[in-house]
């Protein structure tokens, strides 16, 4: 495959370095990715002719060989071990997603001038939901904690077909336009709409990203390439091989498959390619000037680009559950059925066990005795139990966390004693928030200065600035918040800001006027 690579001279990439990057990545970090991935979704394999499934869910690939020797139909049914797979790990990652973002952050901004402000929330407001909103966030931190990092891109070309308008000239001359100045349309969520349909906010999972990163500042990329295999709108015929393994293994035959293309894509701060099959389809210059990509870490791991994943130390722990949980489905398929031992009894075999039944004999040494039956294992009870806990304390998340409250926790009679108790999975869900609070400002002014880049609107770095402002994983407690107002109206507290804080708008009382827009 060949590459031209002249427009990357500066960082500098050469296609040495890139079939190094991309054999690297396929070779050694692709399947530890696809490890992490199966082992958080589980899934089941193709059903079969009869409605089950064929094989195995993907974690049984760590069983031990005792446990997985003899799967296969043709050997008898007497031989095949038990085998149960308990995803403790999805959960898991689906309780911290709903911790970290119960509903979507709110992007204050924290421009100086209160119409920019307004104008900018808007802006960012539009332009984000049409990418997802919530979902978008909740999207990214799903990947992120399975992957420990996930990358946004920005894709921004089409601003430029948005021809914006000259601004009026400010008065004294033809100068610069200020900022917040909107040249294109002097209705701002008319120009917030535009935008956001000319703009396209794409969440990166790592197993098909490359980063390139700086010599000197590990945090820094030189350049972005993703490289995956992408289905098109169009079919192919199967080999001969291909047709005569599937007849071999038994499979349906396709007479077509669908077919895809091998996409790599390197973008840099100059510059954008795009390769299928080797073959170059789009070379253009990048205006934006900067790399249109944030990454942000799960959490965060020092000297290293990618952050920490909450899959990751959960696996062999996983492993070692499910082998637990097979070996004692073992052992209560053995023992939960009685069994009978017949000496010296003719046709003892031919004649069913059941009440009533009575079995006649000359034989004085014959006899007939019972053995199996199920026995209490408490160091088998115990082993799995610890193992649970030790699954709580490696995730930070315990059952509580996920509503199954358990009566040894106590009597929950306050919202204090409902945090202790979750203490763990809220001091998680802050240090996650930290990386990705700088992730969602990071991006927001990256967004922000595209729109000015093209001449959407007008900002300067002082305005791009953002914050984000969380919103509590726990229910509030209405009865302790009004309590809270209570006690700081008598401290001199503003009733409008009263208001505002327990979500009551301010219009509607008659003291307070309507605020002005962005204040």
């Amino acid at each position: 495959m060949s590459y031209d690579l002249s427009p990357f001279r500066s960082i500098p990439l050469t296609e040495a370095l890139l079939d190094h990057l991309i054999a690297e990545h396929e070779a050694i970090r692709l399947p530890r990715l696809q490890r992490l991935w199966q082992y958080y979704r589980n899934a089941l394999a193709e059903p079969n002719a009869a409605g089950g499934s064929s094989g195995a869910p993907a974690q049984v690939v760590g069983l031990p060989t005792r446990l997985t020797r003899g799967r296969t139909p043709a050997l008898d049914d007497r031989i095949r071990r038990e085998t149960v797979i308990e995803n403790d790990i999805a959960w898991r990652i689906h309780t911290l997603v709903d911790f970290m973002i119960p509903e979507a952050p709110k992007i204050v901004s924290r421009a100086a001038d209160a119409k920019v402000r307004g104008e900018v929330e808007t802006l960012l407001e539009a332009i984000i939901s049409a990418a997802g909103g919530v979902a978008l966030w909740q999207d990214a931190a799903l990947l992120a904690s399975v992957f420990g990092g996930v990358e946004f891109l920005l894709q921004c070309d089409e601003l430029a077909a948005l021809r914006p308008r000259r601004a009026p000239a400010a008065a004294g001359g033809d100068g610069p336009s200020p900022p917040g100045a909107v040249p294109s349309s002097p209705s701002i969520p008319d120009l917030a709409a535009r935008a956001a349909s000319h703009l396209s906010l794409e969440t990166v999972e790592a197993p098909r990203a490359i980063p390139l990163l700086n010599r000197s500042d590990y945090r820094l990329l030189d350049a972005y390439i993703l490289h995956y295999r992408q289905p098109v709108n169009d079919v192919k015929r199967p080999g001969l091989f291909s047709r005569l393994s599937r007849g071999i293994i038994g499979g349906k035959a396709l007479s077509t498959q669908r077919d895809a293309v091998t996409v790599t894509e390197i973008r840099s701060a100059a510059h954008t390619q795009r390769y299928e099959d080797g073959r170059l389809v789009m070379d253009v210059a990048n205006r934006l000037g900067r790399l249109p990509a944030i990454h942000i870490q799960n959490l965060s791991q020092p000297f290293t680009f990618d952050g920490l994943s909450d899959v990751e130390p959960l696996i062999p722990l996983q492993d070692e559950l499910n082998t637990r949980l097979s070996d004692r489905a073992n052992r209560v398929t053995m023992q939960s059925f009685r069994m009978w031992l017949g000496k010296g009894i003719d046709g003892f075999t031919d004649r069913p066990i059941g009440p009533g039944q009575m079995w006649v004999t000359d034989n004085l040494d014959a006899s007939i005795e019972s053995f199996g039956g199920d026995a209490d294992s408490p160091s088998e009870r115990a082993h799995i139990e610890e193992l649970r806990e030790s699954l709580d304390k490696a995730s930070g998340v315990t059952p509580a966390a996920a509503g199954h409250i358990q009566a040894r926790i106590g009597n929950l009679t306050s919202e204090n004693a409902l945090r202790i108790s979750l203490m763990g999975t809220i001091a998680k869900t802050k240090r996650k928030r930290i990386t990705y609070g700088a992730g969602i400002q990071a991006l927001c002014a990256l967004i922000l200065e595209a729109l000015d880049v093209y001449g959407i609107y007008r900002t300067n770095r002082g305005d791009r600035a953002v914050e984000v402002v969380w919103a509590d994983p726990l229910p509030p407690d209405a009865s302790r918040r009004i309590d809270d107002a209570l006690a700081k109206a008598q401290l001199g507290v503003p009733l409008a800001t009263l208001r505002a804080e327990l979500g009551y708008p301010d219009t509607e009382h008659p003291s307070n006027p309507p605020a002005a827009a962005g204040a």
